[in-house]
């Protein structure tokens, strides 16, 4: 975690415990070639775990042609036993206020030297792929990582991986049938793939609806406003501000000035819905910076939201960072986030990173669990807090979205958040509804449109019927055509981060009351408001393309103003990583 000034550590006993060792460890000497034979095709070893729990026969629709492009495949490494000893303990020294290596903080290259396969293994791996067919796009400056394409015949004749489609829930996607198989002789460097498939991940936002605020200041419905169902109360900026107190650092001028926070992403946007969101609230104009990593995908359906909702939060706390939103277009085999994170890391672009995607731990499998490890725990050497939310599921994180009955695939997190390496963000709901008066203003600010007093007391964000205690709560009640969804802060112990399905083991710094004696990571590590209505509230988020026409989304000179109502940790991951850009 990169923190740019030492007296901000003041802040971080509540999230983290850190060594207090002074020793300064040895310098690290070259890695030394552990791929000692022969690259010899009949002698394999399988990669077990790799494929997806959704390839099942039901949704089998054949085998893709040889012919069918498999584009930015990301084969991970892995270090020697001594290397992840060596990295670990720099890690401890890297937060030991005492140790001389207290916040010196890696390059990629400088981590790819020391913690990195042996420079003859990776020309070994990138010469071997050549000779199959395949085009080695880059190797990744922690070495970590080797992304390359081909085509679905080179990676079943390669790899032993067939790759077919499935469809699934009104989708088609490709991915592996079976698990791949890789040359015994590259066993000690290599190990597997981020993923071979293109299953979706799942992006934390709930929508509750469009607003509308015309010109002479009537919203329909208002920032506050009341229905048959209550009094409703929307969070702006200067509301989350208020609610956490962060207002006292933005009048101070700690605003963050010279920080930046990168966002991860696998959609283009408007930028105009992030002029306009900074103009509805009276922020100051800060133009978001985009950057691409390979085609631009263009506008994603869904994914849009997602971009607009971590750019706009980000800067609603951090209002003079720079936010730097990285998109990758998905493939046939790797998801854009992925990429886009591995951009981030790998360039070190920032000391902040925020990730609001997900998928369980079985489905990232074996390799793709060792794969987000892999990269966070290279962020954590470079100094990046990369803050990932834990999920809007419950305990459900398994199972497909949206209409699950119950948590049928059994209790699970998202893999994406769980590694000991990253702050993974829960949600919470207010606990006002008895109460509103005391925390909401009648009225609203004419300027930054809030009306939040104070803190606002939290509860266990669950938006299905066991929110409200009721008797006859089922699974059946708790569909959405009721009203209430299997919707709710994710969270609960690790369990299938391995092969073995036996979870990360419980990080040292993971301790304090309430933390549960359960020997693996638990999540989430912090939590803030991320409800979509159940409790009366939700966030604001402009995107024209949700309202049909681009003239109107938040835009104040238009004759009515248009706006998205939502909530999910999808808003607080962005906004807390907005907190961490201002510590």
């Amino acid at each position: 975690m990169r923190l740019p000034k030492a007296s901000a550590l003041t802040a971080l006993p509540l999230l983290f415990s850190f060594s207090s060792s002074i020793a300064r460890p040895a310098q690290n000497p070259p890695a030394q070639p552990r791929i000692t034979e022969p690259i010899d095709l009949t002698r394999r070893v399988t990669l077990a775990g790799n494929t997806h729990p959704l390839a099942r026969p039901e949704f089998d629709r054949g085998a893709a042609p040889d012919s069918q492009p498999l584009e930015r495949i990301l084969l991970v490494l892995k270090r020697s036993p001594e290397q992840e000893a060596a990295l670990a303990q720099l890690l401890n020294e890297q937060q030991a206020k005492l140790s001389p290596d207290y916040h010196r903080w890696l390059t990629p290259e400088e981590f790819g030297a020391s913690f990195g396969p042996a420079e003859a293994d990776v020309e070994a791996i990138t010469a071997w792929l050549e000779s199959r067919g395949f085009q080695v796009n880059r190797v990744a400056r922690g070495r970590m990582v080797i992304e390359f394409s081909g085509s679905a015949g080179q990676v079943r004749d390669t790899f032993r991986a067939e790759i077919h489609k499935y469809a699934v829930s009104g989708g088609e996607y490709w991915a592996n049938s079976s698990d791949p198989q890789i040359p015994a002789a590259l066993a000690p460097v290599v190990a597997g793939f981020a993923s071979l498939n293109n299953f979706p991940r799942k992006h934390f936002t709930h929508e509750l609806g469009i607003f509308r605020r015309y010109k002479n200041g009537t919203v329909e419905p208002l920032y506050t406003f009341s229905t048959t169902q209550g009094t409703y109360h929307a969070v702006g900026p200067t509301d989350f501000n208020t609610i956490y107190n962060v207002l006292p650092l933005l009048k101070a001028g700690i605003n963050g000035s010279g920080q930046t926070v990168a966002i991860v992403g696998q959609s283009d946007i408007n930028l105009q819905d992030s002029a306009n969101f900074r103009s509805l609230f009276g922020l100051p104009a800060n133009n978001l910076q985009v950057v691409l990593d390979g085609p631009d995908p263009g506008i994603v359906p869904g994914d849009e939201t997602e971009s607009d909702v971590d750019t706009q939060w980000a800067g609603a706390v951090a209002q003079n960072a720079t936010i730097e939103f990285v998109v990758s277009e998905g493939t046939e085999t790797t998801t854009g986030v992925d990429l886009s994170a591995l951009y981030i890391v790998d360039n070190n672009l920032a000391p902040v990173l925020s990730e609001s995607y997900g998928a369980c731990e079985a489905e990232l499998g074996a390799s793709g669990n060792a794969f987000e490890n892999s990269m966070w725990e290279q962020g954590a050497a470079e100094g990046i807090t990369a803050v990932i939310a834990a999920g809007d599921q419950g305990s459900a994180v398994c199972d497909t979205a949206p209409n699950e009955l119950a948590a049928e695939d059994g209790l699970a997190v998202s893999g994406v958040a769980s590694t000991p390496f990253d702050v993974s963000m829960g949600g919470t709901d207010f606990d006002d509804l008895n109460s509103a008066s005391t925390y909401w203003s009648s009225t609203n600010n004419s300027t930054t449109a809030a009306s939040a007093l104070s803190y606002i007391p939290e509860t266990t964000w669950n938006d299905s019927c066991a929110q409200q205690g009721l008797s006859a709560c089922s699974a059946l009640t708790s569909l959405p055509t009721s009203g209430i969804d299997l919707q709710g802060g994710g969270g609960g112990p690790s369990t299938c981060a391995t092969a073995a399905c036996a979870g990360y083991a419980k990080p040292s710094w993971q301790v304090g009351t309430g933390v549960p004696n359960d020997h693996v990571r638990d999540l989430p590590d912090v939590a803030m408001f991320a409800g979509n209505g159940a409790s009366n509230s939700f966030y604001i988020v402009c995107e024209a393309d949700q309202n049909g026409t681009s003239s109107t989304s938040c835009d104040l000179n238009s004759p009515y103003t248009d706006f998205v109502a939502l909530g999910g940790t999808s808003v607080p991951t962005p906004a807390f990583a907005g907190i961490m850009a201002l510590v």
